[in-house]
């Protein structure tokens, strides 16, 4: 930018207009270019990562597997039998909660929201929100109340989302 020869005020007037163009805002990404967190983004970053769970997944509410880690397959029929869980418990105190080809003890059910589990000296921890399902392992490192709270936290997040 140069200020064109008219004098003092010009000059002034040439030096501020050119200062101002010269802070511009750079031009935000276009919308596209965002990428959203993906369902296994959760599992992965929010449940895994935290050191309190160490094994997760998140079904749908017709039993289908979103995201899970590595190694954890979680089938349609135990997610289905898990979901049926949440209005009438029966079945999983009486059979067990059966996840991942393995079976934990029923401990507590905290109607249409919260199941635990315990197997051994570690446990299941389930939320289900509208249209999910989110469930995590811990083993003897971690505390139930742990588990509980971190896998609690993301549900609810994702439930006040619309989930």
């Amino acid at each position: 930018c140069q200020a064109p020869p008219h004098g003092l005020v010009g000059g002034l007037l040439a030096g501020a207009l050119c200062g101002l163009a010269s802070r511009a805002r750079p031009t935000p990404p276009a919308p596209d270019t965002y990428a959203p967190m993906s369902w296994q983004g959760y599992v992965d970053d929010h449940l895994v990562a935290s050191g309190t769970v160490q094994k997760a997944a998140i079904c749908g509410s017709e039993g289908e597997t979103w995201a899970t880690s590595p190694g954890f397959k979680v089938s349609e029929e135990e997610a289905k039998a898990l979901l049926a869980g949440f209005a009438d418990a029966s079945d999983l105190q009486a059979k067990g909660i059966h996840i991942a080809g393995e079976k934990y003890m029923f401990i507590k059910l905290e109607p249409g929201k919260e199941i635990i589990g315990k197997k051994g000296s570690g446990g299941l921890v389930a939320f289900k929100g509208n249209t999910f399902v989110m469930i995590s392992i811990h083993d003897e490192s971690t505390v139930s109340g742990a588990c509980s709270a971190t896998t609690g936290k993301l549900a609810d997040y994702l439930i006040e989302q619309g989930m």
